[in-house]
């Protein structure tokens, strides 16, 4: 038995998240039928690089098993084609036994998509926002993130955690065709906190709060005053680097 990385894309509009749960079709779960039925029936568990909420897409995601050398054969091509199209597997590599698609990851970044014109095309892959939005002024309140914080404020309480500090390498936006794009990268992210971030930067785009206010609610260490989450269909998870 060998360990192996491999990297997939999928569709989160067409899954309860990543995570295998009861009576729900998960990425983890339609990925390990498939691996079990390569493997003459004997079961294969997967271990990810992280989860992923329901709606949520990934363009670059990371996971990681250990298989017998000899299912490997035309894998790819084998899972690709058993795989509904909602799922794309872009390679597998073999990794030293330690390796570990969540624990070892050093930086995630995620991208998040808004469209200010109404479009029927874009509606599961970014959010319809249809207010200008100050990218300066978002950008002035998002340098408050950069390094090594504690970022209860922004993460679903309760969560499985040991800490919230994370370290943020990256948190820009930028103004594209037709909208605008967040960048955001960190050595880890909390459950909901991209979205609880985007949601209240929003507020800073539209005048709502200050770059002044957004960090004073960041470091309050106080949920309740963060914005509502932003819409799952808008946010990637991009890349992943060990």
């Amino acid at each position: 038995m060998k360990r192996y990385f491999f990297e997939i894309s999928y569709d989160g509009a067409a899954f309860n998240g990543w995570q295998i749960q009861p009576k729900e079709v998960s990425v983890q779960q339609t990925l390990e039928t498939v691996l079990t039925k390569l493997n003459r029936l004997t079961p294969v568990s997967i271990v990810g690089c992280g989860r992923t909420d329901t709606g949520v897409h990934a363009s670059s995601y990371i996971f990681h098993t250990d298989l017998d050398e000899s299912i490997f054969p035309e894998l790819q091509y084998k899972m690709n084609k058993m795989l509904p199209a909602t799922i794309a597997v872009h390679q597998i590599w073999e990794v030293e036994a330690e390796m570990h698609a969540r624990f070892s990851a050093t930086k995630r970044m995620y991208h998040y998509f808004i469209h200010s014109q109404k479009n029927p095309f874009k509606h599961n892959y970014s959010t319809y926002y249809p207010h200008e939005l100050d990218v300066d002024a978002m950008n002035e309140a998002s340098k408050c993130l950069y390094g090594t914080h504690d970022f209860t404020t922004f993460s679903k309480l309760n969560s499985d955690v040991k800490t919230y500090i994370c370290t943020v390498f990256e948190a820009k936006w930028y103004k594209v065709d037709g909208g605008y794009r967040f960048e955001y990268q960190a050595n880890r992210f909390l459950r909901n906190m991209v979205r609880a971030t985007v949601g209240t930067l929003l507020d800073v785009g539209t005048g709502k709060i200050t770059p002044q206010q957004f960090e004073e609610i960041f470091k309050s260490l106080d949920r309740k005053k963060c914005a509502g989450s932003a819409p799952a269909q808008g946010l990637f998870l991009s890349n992943v680097e060990y």
